[in-house]
């Protein structure tokens, strides 16, 4: 079983903060989906936890080891960062034979995996030829070479067609079903629903959201008032966020049912009804990645079931800054 386990990153290029204290953890067994908005920080955790990056302070470790220290990476971890990681006057099968001789894996895996990523009919034709979904296949191509339990993927839908997207979806959740641990990075949102059994999702390089989805995703509560503007100044100002609902409802995330009855009832605010509201993740998005202060809170967990949100502060990320490395 090989977890991967962010314990307190902290990353710095020059004054810009891309990591703030950022700990949270991948688990096995589960397909879990790594979210934020462009410069949120997550390929710079993924290239620290690759030791393509270093850390100014915490470290990232892969079944409990670094990443460099480990025995066989290429049987162990399955890594695509960059669509366009290939020699555009290779073909994408003597791609994959650079790859099995430099790693010590057996040339049959090539046309194994060639196959297993529908590329058996492109596999002798240059790369530079390729179309962006197919340069996505052969990265997935390369990363499956090994037959490793963990999948680190930064992107791997983009440029996939529904066909594409679908067989990607099916091939990560077999991974996940069979023990392994599969960590994507990726902004399709709408793909993230059917794909993902856990989210971590970053602001400004801090955690703001960790869990399982379907729990998170009940993490919010309706609320009936005859008062709704006095009650949202309320409860924006004890760390909630607050949207308009329908009529005279409110959806109100980062504080408990039980919290938001207290607090209306001590400002005494009536309320008409409280009641557990699921949302869209693409609302939880916009909740959880909201920078309109510059508080800092403690994120939203399963655990918690959305009591408390964090907000960022203005920080920014330089991603790639750093020298992009495929590793084998």
């Amino acid at each position: 079983m090989y977890p991967l386990q962010i314990d307190h990153l902290t990353k710095r290029y020059g004054h810009d903060v891309v990591l703030d204290d950022l700990t949270f953890t991948v688990p096995p067994g589960r397909v879990t989906c790594f979210l934020g908005p462009n410069g949120a920080g997550k390929s710079t955790t993924m290239k620290i936890l690759l030791d393509l990056a270093k850390a100014d302070h915490g470290h990232a470790t892969i079944g409990r080891t670094r990443y460099r220290d480990t025995d066989d990476p290429a049987r162990t971890v399955g890594v695509a960062l960059e669509p366009n990681a290939f020699h555009p006057g290779r073909s994408g099968r003597n791609h994959l034979r650079v790859l099995t001789d430099g790693a010590g894996i057996r040339p049959v895996r090539i046309d194994q995996t060639l196959e297993m990523v529908g590329l058996t009919h492109a596999a002798d034709r240059h790369v530079g030829g390729y179309s962006l979904g197919m340069r996505q296949r052969l990265g997935l191509a390369a990363a499956l070479l090994g037959d490793p339990p963990v999948l680190v993927l930064d992107e791997p839908g983009n440029g996939l067609d529904p066909q594409g997207i679908r067989w990607l979806r099916d091939l990560l959740r077999e991974r996940a079903a069979a023990g392994g641990t599969v960590f994507v990075s990726t902004h399709l949102l709408s793909e993230v629903e059917h794909l993902a059994d856990e989210v971590v999702v970053l602001d400004h390089g801090r955690l703001v959201a960790t869990g399982a989805l379907a729990t998170l995703q009940h993490a919010g509560t309706s609320v009936r008032t005859p008062d709704p503007e006095r009650l949202t100044q309320l409860l924006t100002a004890a760390g909630a966020t607050v949207r308009p609902g329908s009529d005279t409802d409110l959806v109100v995330r980062g504080l408990g049912i039980v919290e938001i009855g207290d607090r209306a009832c001590s400002a005494g605010i009536a309320l008409h009804e409280l009641s557990p509201q699921a949302g869209s993740l693409e609302e939880l998005f916009l909740d959880w990645t909201a920078t309109s202060t510059t508080a800092t809170k403690a994120p939203i967990t399963d655990s918690t079931a959305g009591n408390r949100t964090t907000e960022g502060a203005g920080i920014v990320d330089v991603e790639g800054a750093e020298r992009q490395v495929l590793p084998l």
